[in-house]
């Protein structure tokens, strides 16, 4: 089932505490760009099924990354990417985009996501793993 756009952002502007849906569209923007560059194949696509059609596009059309980036560096690529952000608005940018595509995918998709990622995104989703 796929999001309604204005869903998703009402969605990540709640969680963000964002003032302005403006401010969510810009971090949905930036995360899932970021996050499209770390996902290949089927998982990528059965998200970008998911996601408001725009963002789908975001995601399938990835900024390029050498290779998989810890969750400390994706935090602080996003904040290199969101004019003014700090690591730490980042990190709460972060989360606010990846718990709303945690819930918008489900448990069984977010569980193949998290394969395709280094250990520790589990927490930027917003769905800590049992070691």
């Amino acid at each position: 089932m796929t999001l309604r756009r204005e869903a998703f952002l009402d969605q990540v502007r709640e969680r963000g505490e964002y003032e302005t849906l403006l401010e969510a569209d810009r971090a949905a923007r930036v995360v899932l760009a970021l996050l499209g560059a770390h996902l290949v194949g089927e998982v990528r696509a059965q998200l970008a099924a998911r996601l408001p059609e725009e963002f789908a596009l975001i995601l399938l059309n990835p900024l390029r990354s050498a290779e998989p980036l810890p969750p400390e560096r994706f935090v602080r690529a996003t904040a290199a990417w969101i004019e003014g952000a700090t690591s730490q608005t980042a990190a709460w940018d972060v989360g606010a985009v990846l718990s709303t595509v945690a819930d918008a995918v489900g448990e069984d998709l977010l569980r193949e996501i998290l394969l395709q990622l280094p250990y520790g995104y589990d927490l930027l989703f917003g769905r800590p793993q049992p070691t």
